[in-house]
């Protein structure tokens, strides 16, 4: 068994182990860092087939970004955040693992690189990995790519028309309405007669 290959299956069994932590850990915090070790498992093996730019990409976009919002999501569920304080260790083996498996997934892949190319392997396009994902995305696939982008675009402006709601309460400013107003038809001048003081 080569090293590559050894990596990959190395790098697919954590990936395995760690959607299934996902969807079987009660704690939220748990199942965040579980699916941050699945995310960067699945761009080491992104970088074993050398795409470094998905890697990078899933890196930073669902790591660094998609993470983010979950964990935003898990801070404004009712949690008692006092008894999470209380049990502040128990988020260390957690963490430790994850930490572990992430340095031990770096190192594999660092080694990998120093290794080689594996022996066989059809030699790499020329260019770079984002120009020829670019040619295949807007040149090869362009209309499949135009209809998902369609299709997203729907599916925003459905969820923004399903979740708007119209309050009764709600006060809004009718910007037509304003820029028509003149002052003789805002301000009326009254004249009253002023009073004397009691003597």
């Amino acid at each position: 068994m080569s090293f590559q290959t050894f990596t990959f299956y190395a790098f697919a069994t954590i990936l395995v182990f760690a959607a299934l932590r996902v969807i079987t850990t009660r704690n939220p915090v748990h199942a965040a860092l579980w699916l941050v070790l699945s995310f960067f498992t699945a761009a080491g093996i992104w970088l074993l087939l050398q795409a470094e730019f998905l890697a990078i990409a899933l890196v930073l976009v669902y790591v660094g970004a998609v993470m983010v919002l979950f964990l935003f999501v898990v801070m404004m569920l009712d949690v008692n955040f006092g008894s999470m304080r209380q049990h502040f260790r128990s988020y260390l083996p957690a963490a430790a693992a994850v930490g572990i498996l992430v340095f031990f997934e770096m190192a594999l892949v660092i080694l990998g690189s120093a290794v080689g190319p594996v022996a066989g392997a059809p030699a790499a396009p020329a260019g770079s990995n984002t120009q020829a994902l670019g040619v295949l995305l807007y040149v090869d696939y362009v209309y499949p790519f135009e209809i998902a982008a369609v299709v997203l675009l729907v599916a925003i402006v459905a969820a923004i028309a399903l979740t708007h709601r119209k309050r009764r309460e709600m006060k809004h400013q009718d910007a037509s309405a304003q820029i028509r107003a003149r002052a003789s038809e805002r301000v009326r001048l009254v004249r009253m007669p002023s009073e004397k003081p009691p003597v």
